[in-house]
């Protein structure tokens, strides 16, 4: 990861760490997903990347996170929520450039 990528993701981090879940994803599932343990799992695999942890197991996982979010984006209608996950999704397709 490049200097600049590393600044970009501590700047999405801090923006994201701001932002108060949004209420609307407590509770449901979508495509499957757990929408909460989908912002956790996604969120620790970017926090491992930015604290310099990220091996490649976490890496795996964190591929894992940016597909399943890819996945429900397009399902999740409240516009908070949907944008929330998008800048998670963004985050972590940074966090995964490695």
């Amino acid at each position: 990861m490049t200097d600049a990528q590393s600044e970009l993701l501590s700047r999405m981090w801090d923006e994201h760490m701001k932002t108060p879940f949004p209420q609307a994803m407590y509770g449901p599932v979508i495509e499957g997903e757990d929408m909460v343990l989908l912002d956790t799992e996604t969120a620790g695999c970017v926090f491992s990347t930015l604290d310099g942890r990220l091996d490649d197991r976490l890496h795996g996982i964190l591929l894992l996170c940016l597909a399943a979010v890819e996945k429900v984006l397009p399902h999740i209608e409240d516009e908070e929520a949907a944008s929330y996950y998008r800048h998670l999704r963004d985050m972590a397709a940074v966090a995964a450039q490695r």
